[in-house]
């Protein structure tokens, strides 16, 4: 069974500091990527960072690129992401999810998301982070 759980999110003060974890097991594949999306108030859903479990390959949408940071942990059980200089308009329900079984870097290097250009296979259930301005 399938398990994504995001922790780590709440009330931060804008040019702050949050980190937000993702624990995950039971995937079939060894080659998957985990990626961070997001969805603030009244607007969709949006893919903001991926992490290649194969060659460690990152992806970041334009509007976190440099203050955003994804990474595994070694036992390749946990996503992070580092979020540094937070804005107000990060405000949003932060959501970690698995794409289990990803194609190889060749294929997916281009992509903005990477291998998240994907449609993800499981979701976790989300964390919120409010920015206070």
């Amino acid at each position: 069974e399938v398990q994504i759980v995001e922790s780590g999110g709440g009330l931060v003060q804008a040019g702050g500091s949050l980190r937000l974890s993702c624990v995950y097991s039971g995937f079939t594949h060894d080659r998957y990527g985990i990626g961070w999306f997001r969805q603030g108030p009244g607007k969709e859903r949006e893919g903001i960072s991926c992490i290649a479990s194969t060659d460690g390959s990152t992806y970041y949408e334009d509007s976190v690129k440099g203050r955003f940071t994804i990474s595994l942990s070694d036992a390749r059980n946990m996503a992070f992401l580092q979020m540094n200089s937070v804005k107000p308009e990060d405000t949003a329900v932060y959501y970690c999810a698995a794409l289990d079984g990803a194609p190889s870097p060749s294929s997916y290097s281009k992509w903005p998301l990477g291998p998240c250009s994907n449609v993800m296979d499981y979701w976790g259930k989300g964390t919120l982070v409010t920015v206070s301005s």
